[in-house]
């Protein structure tokens, strides 16, 4: 089995493929880190708080939350992406580990978005989309951008964090499916879909009202998590499990209120995507001829800088940029300027042979350039127009200019540190090939042991009830287990996958709301639970997760209940502008249905139905009294 592994390994290794997918990760997985922070931001007295708004135990958590979205966004631009992804590594553990999210505010997706990070700070984040990849191109600014190649990496880099991350996990999740009824029903994403703690806004009755379809989605779940890790490599088969997980993902994204969770796995689509598709899509979207010719002077280093600078967002090739002192003999639109007039300005020419200098150029290039042509519009407007001149023409009257000798020749970029991939997978830095396909190898075994581990431990031993204290010899082999389970969990994601299964829906048939008496006796609802018992936005994620999934269960906790009662009351009391003494609140409850079976039109009947008032809840300073039904599950 090693040695079939070390021949997988090497084949992978050995493949350059496109970096266009690993760029687009990167830069998707900043950004949804940077969606998460600021939910976090929003949500700070509520998770990080003891009571929200009264007791801050934490003073300088929105400090760390700033620098944390800080980190996320230079990974998401690619500026340091070594340092940025190490850094937002720390700052997922930290937060996930050692703060309130870790218990009462699971985001479902934390210990993935772990996993993902440990891997990405090994992959060529630098080499599409990133601002290091211009950093790089700047040092030697007498180098044209035409130059030099399109970057290529190990293919290993994409197969490698993909079934790890994603096929370990489908195979994981499957397994405990095949514990839970509704699922082997056919009906795992229809049961969660008509519940309105789990549901989006959006409805989808006509969709859930068709069984046989229902039932369809539901094997072919089960039967796409089962089978990815086996076939998601191969070529002939890897654009259907594309185009299926990236459905399967859009579906939670758009149905369920975890859209965090539907996100985070979509963006590893970007890994999944055949090779042959980014090259299509890249002649498919850039244009074919240039819009426009720009001529610069080849010995000023700002000019060069701009160039390369330019080029490099002009992802769409809408621009091209040729020496002055070479082309400019070539176009006729520029005979009557000569070779002094056309060096003092940025001069372009475009399709129709019109001309263009100074602003007038800059701003033509960003319209070139399509995605940035409000900026190019924007800056023609009067008064802009007017202040924009008057800078350029300073900059461009004190530019310096060089003579072309050796400063023109390139310059080596040896200087620069190697990153880990470089290590790791380019020969210059790294062992001798063999060498390094046997290291890489036993990594993934080591991961594919601890993840093993993992869905040993609670796919099969758990669900099957058996007694591992039943001796010494199987009592030390679990604590053994739970000790690598613990460090694989908190360092590398590697969790159960046991999400919305039978233990977690069986008797789930009520749900609570809270509402409160206005300054004219109404009643109101908190910007929380809605009528129809939804859980309203921004109140998602890992908020939901709080609610549906910890605070009102099959077997409600009074204890617990009690406590997210008080923090939603405190939070969104103080959102509304409520004055929380002279406010009493009211515990609401309602009786929905969860079974197993198909039934039409569950949805709908869920989200209708009468509330009755179980219970009531009113502040004094920063105590809160509470009252609920002694046993609240017979209600």
């Amino acid at each position: 089995m090693y040695k079939l592994l070390v021949q997988k390994v090497n084949a992978l290794y050995s493949k350059k493929v496109p970096a266009t997918g690993v760029g687009l990760f990167r830069l998707l997985f900043g950004v949804v880190t940077l969606q998460e922070v600021f939910f976090l931001l929003y949500f700070n007295h509520l998770i990080f708080d003891p009571i929200p708004f009264m007791d801050v135990e934490f003073p300088m958590i929105p400090f760390f939350l700033w620098l944390w979205a800080a980190v996320a966004f230079c990974l998401a631009i690619g500026y340091r992406c070594q340092a940025a992804s190490v850094a937002n590594y720390i700052f997922w553990l930290l937060f996930v580990n050692f703060t309130p999210m870790q218990r009462d505010f699971d985001g479902g997706f934390d210990l993935f978005m772990i996993g993902a990070n440990f891997f990405l700070i090994f992959m060529p984040m630098d080499q599409a989309f990133s601002i290091d990849g211009l950093r790089k191109k700047l040092l030697r600014p007498f180098t044209h951008y035409s130059q030099y190649q399109a970057p290529e990496v190990s293919a290993l880099t994409y197969y490698l964090p993909v079934a790890i991350c994603l096929g370990f996990l489908y195979f994981d999740s499957a397994i405990h499916k095949m514990f839970a009824e509704h699922w082997r029903n056919g009906l795992g994403a229809w049961l969660p879909s008509s519940i309105p703690y789990y549901m989006s806004a959006l409805d989808l009755s006509w969709l859930l009202n068709i069984e046989i379809l229902q039932k369809i989605i539901g094997y072919t779940i089960i039967a796409f998590q089962f089978t990815f890790l086996l076939f998601f490599h191969r070529r002939q088969l890897r654009w259907l499990y594309f185009l299926i997980g990236i459905s399967l993902h859009l579906g939670i994204t758009l149905s369920f209120n975890i859209y965090p969770f539907g996100m985070g796995m979509l963006i590893f689509y970007a890994l999944v995507m055949p090779f042959a598709w980014y090259r299509k899509i890249g002649a498919l979207l850039r244009i074919k001829q240039p819009l426009l010719t720009v001529f610069y002077d080849q010995q000023c280093p700002l000019c060069n800088r701009t160039v390369l600078t330019l080029n490099h967002f002009d992802v769409l090739r809408g621009v091209d940029f040729k020496p002055a002192q070479v082309f400019a003999i070539d176009y006729p639109a520029l005979a009557e300027l000569g070779e002094k007039q056309l060096l003092t300005d940025l001069y372009a020419v475009d399709g129709d042979g019109r001309v263009y200098a100074g602003v007038d150029t800059y701003a033509q290039i960003l319209i070139s350039m399509r995605y940035t042509a409000m900026i190019g519009w924007a800056m023609k407007l009067p008064l802009l127009y007017q202040w924009i001149c008057g800078r350029y023409r300073a900059i461009a009257d004190s530019r310096t200019r060089l003579a072309c000798d050796v400063s023109c020749l390139p310059v080596s970029v040896e200087n620069l540190p190697p990153s880990l991939y470089e290590r790791i997978f380019e020969a210059e830095h790294a062992l001798p090939a063999r060498s390094r396909v046997h290291k890489i190898s036993k990594v993934l075994l080591v991961l594919i042991l601890f993840q093993f581990n993992s869905s040993f431990h609670y796919g099969l031993l758990y669900r099957l009830h058996v007694d591992t204290r039943q001796s010494p010899i199987t009592s030390m082999l679990a604590d053994m287990s739970n000790a690598v389970l613990m460090m694989s969990h908190t360092f590398l994601g590697i969790t159960p996958h046991a999400l919305y299964l039978h233990d977690h829906f069986e008797g789930y048939d009520r749900l609570l709301a809270i509402t409160y008496l206005d300054a004219n006796g109404e009643e109101q609802w908190l910007p929380f639970v809605n009528r129809q018992g939804r859980l309203l936005a921004p109140n998602w994620g890992r908020v939901h997760s709080m609610w549906a999934n910890i605070a009102v269960t099959p077997n409600i906790d009074e204890l617990r209940l009690k406590k997210f009662i008080m923090k939603v009351t405190a939070f969104w009391g103080k959102k509304s502008g409520l004055e929380l003494d002279s406010t009493q609140f009211i515990v609401k409850m309602k009786r929905i249905r969860a079974p197993f079976v198909w039934e039409k039109d569950l949805r709908n009947s869920n989200l209708t139905g009468e509330w009755q008032a179980i219970g009531s809840a009113q502040w004094t300073g920063k105590d809160i009294k509470i009252n609920l039904p002694k046993d609240i599950d017979i209600l």
